[in-house]
């Protein structure tokens, strides 16, 4: 049975009210890695994915519905990530489940998410009246270019550095960022922010590789290991990171972060998640 058999995408969905952790549906890693040539067991980078649900309820043990943002950290060298229509549906397993205590619903998210990604998640619940105001990207913004487009296929060739370029340390992002879901080829939209250090990358060979991946098939975390890894590739920085902030979906919005020197990934949320 291929992967996608196994999950719930493009299929017709029962809505229980009946908490089920089964309804996670994790997906190895590793094949997604060696289609890029990365060594699961020596990744070239650092990473995590930071997840919101916007649409988390429970019930407290009177009855009384409580809601939440929830923020979930997977560790990037965890063995699996989560089919996210499965991590909806799970999170609607627990709408009319009564805790004692929110520690107690935190504690319960943390025992099945990390029992599902083969390693130890990170739960955090955000009051609805605490949660931060919108982040706004720094750095140059590739989006000002004027560049005529024609070919919307994933062309990493794009990528090249000024070849009398002096070694730069530079902030670009582009909102640009559209791939799509390898089952339904729903469109996933999405902001890049990249910074790195050595020789000074094409603004405009790296834009147009950033919307070339508007036709591309695959999840949000392959993605941004995909650009990670292209870049190390063509370009060769001495230090690199690469974040996605895709919307959401679902109530989900997706943040991978990979990177070779940097541990702490932005954790706001941007204008249009």
């Amino acid at each position: 049975m291929s992967w996608y058999e196994k999950t719930e995408l493009g299929k017709i969905t029962d809505y229980g009210q009946s908490y089920n952790p089964d309804l996670l549906c994790p997906l190895q890693r590793a094949e997604g890695r060696e289609q890029l040539g990365l060594v699961v067991d020596n990744l070239p980078f650092y990473g995590v994915d930071i997840w919101h649900n916007y649409e988390a309820s429970w019930l407290n043990a009177k009855g009384k519905p409580e809601v939440a943002i929830v923020q979930m950290l997977f560790p990037a060298e965890s063995p699996c990530l989560i089919e996210s229509k499965s991590l909806k549906l799970y999170f609607n397993s627990l709408n009319f489940k009564k805790f004692d205590s929110k520690s107690d619903f935190t504690a319960l998210l943390t025992r099945d998410l990390s029992q599902a990604a083969g390693v130890e998640v990170t739960i955090k619940l955000i009051s609805v009246e605490d949660a931060a105001d919108v982040h706004r990207l720094t750095g140059i913004c590739l989006d000002e270019l004027d560049i005529e487009f024609n070919n919307f296929q994933l062309n990493p060739d794009y990528l090249c550095c000024h070849e009398t370029s002096e070694y730069v340390s530079e902030v670009v992002y582009s909102h640009l960022l559209r791939s799509n879901c390898p089952v339904t080829n729903q469109p996933d939209w999405g902001s890049l922010h990249i910074s790195y250090k050595g020789r000074a990358i094409d603004h405009e060979g790296l834009l147009r590789y950033i919307v070339s991946f508007r036709e591309h098939n695959d999840f949000h975390e392959q993605c941004v290991e995909r650009v990670f890894a292209d870049i190390m590739r063509l370009c060769q920085p001495e230090k690199l990171t690469v974040q996605a902030y895709y919307t959401r979906r679902g109530g989900l919005d997706i943040n991978p972060f990979r990177s070779n020197y940097e541990q702490l990934p932005s954790l706001q949320r941007l204008v249009r998640q």
